[in-house]
């Protein structure tokens, strides 16, 4: 683990962050502290943490004592330093169970996986307090979560995905699940593929992408490529490939190596191909093309079939925390950008 990232509390974590999301600890030891077990003094010491969750951290390999990877009964002592990564838990925040529709493609005691439909928002925070998919989650689980709660079960989301990105979901229905697919998240092993449309004929038929990623200083909720050796910005690494090209835009499949917030849109906009119809990074205007009415007319039809980024997390695979066996889940393209593809497929055969 890098020392720089770890400090007494949790970090800030964005609310599309897309990567497994961790809060980064040092606990450093009290010289007047009696010998306890590190597992109880880490539940002790850490907010809404229970010892459950803490054993399974430690069982996992999180957790490292004096930079040797702990034992859920080695003993802490005066001077000691504990640190360690956990998945994020958000807290302080009531959910509110909503009998809300969900697209379940998968389900077993252990996890489930969800196809999220564009426009719903992941997880509650400002703005968004009801209708997300932990509204949702939280009803179909049949838990709740106050400021006082103690259901370990709210840890559940392991990633997310932006707003206005349809696709996978896996969540975790308990703390041993939730740190193991954690953990291969932050291994870079999850196998992540996505379909987006992007403005442009891209040359190539397939490429790689490799720029690290930050806030954008100008504008806090965009992100940008840095330098390599800017420490604004994360490492972050997308695969494409070419699937269908229409001439002034282009079907990808994007893989993921990394998982940074926004990480597709950034880098397809750092390369001149910004997500067809993403607001947030130009995509909503023409991009190519013609200056005639009866084009702009055709984009503006296009930009109405689907009203938010092209984007769709189709693939997601990963090895199953309990049967450790590798299990793999596709989903079909969403009504909108399945309707967007056919009509520029339609133009492109009339232009011909």
């Amino acid at each position: 683990m890098d020392d720089d990232k770890l400090y007494n509390g949790p970090e800030e974590t964005p609310e599309d962050e897309e990567q497994g999301m961790f809060e980064h600890f040092r606990l450093n030891i009290d010289v007047g502290q009696t010998p306890m077990r590190i597992d109880k003094y880490m539940a002790t010491h850490l907010e809404d943490t229970s010892r459950h969750r803490v054993q399974c951290a430690i069982k996992q390999g999180y957790v490292f004592l004096n930079d040797k990877l702990a034992k859920a009964n080695m003993t802490v002592r005066p001077n000691d330093v504990i640190r360690f990564v956990m998945p994020y838990r958000r807290r302080g925040l009531e959910i509110l169970p909503q009998d809300i529709p969900l697209d379940i493609v998968y389900e077993d005691d252990d996890l489930l996986v969800v196809n999220k439909p564009a426009g719903m928002v992941v997880h509650p925070g400002h703005g968004h307090f009801e209708g997300t998919l932990v509204n949702a989650l939280a009803y179909h689980l049949g838990i709740s979560q106050g400021p006082e709660a103690e259901d370990e079960r709210m840890g559940i989301l392991v990633h997310r995905i932006d707003k206005d990105t349809s696709g996978l979901l896996v969540v975790a229905k308990n703390d041993e699940t939730q740190l193991d697919l954690a953990r291969q998240f932050f291994e870079h092993t999850i196998e992540r593929c996505y379909v987006a449309v992007v403005w442009g004929n891209i040359k190539e038929d397939e490429g790689t992408v490799d720029g690290n990623i930050g806030r954008d200083p100008n504008d806090r909720l965009r992100f940008k490529v840095y330098p390599e050796d800017d420490e604004k910005g994360k490492h972050a690494v997308t695969h494409y490939k070419v699937m269908e090209r229409f001439g002034y835009v282009t079907v990808v499949e994007c893989r993921l190596e990394t998982g940074r917030t926004h990480q597709i849109r950034v880098h397809m906009n750092h390369i001149g191909h910004p997500l067809f119809n993403d607001e947030r990074y130009g995509g909503s205007e023409i991009r190519k093309g013609t200056i005639y009415a009866k084009y702009r007319q055709f984009i503006g039809n296009c930009f109405e079939i689907c009203p938010r980024q092209a984007l769709h997390a189709k693939t997601l695979g990963f090895k199953h925390p309990g049967t450790k066996q590798w299990i793999r889940f596709d989903s079909e393209l969403p009504d909108d950008m399945t309707a967007l593809i056919g009509k520029w497929r339609s133009y492109t055969t009339v232009q011909q």
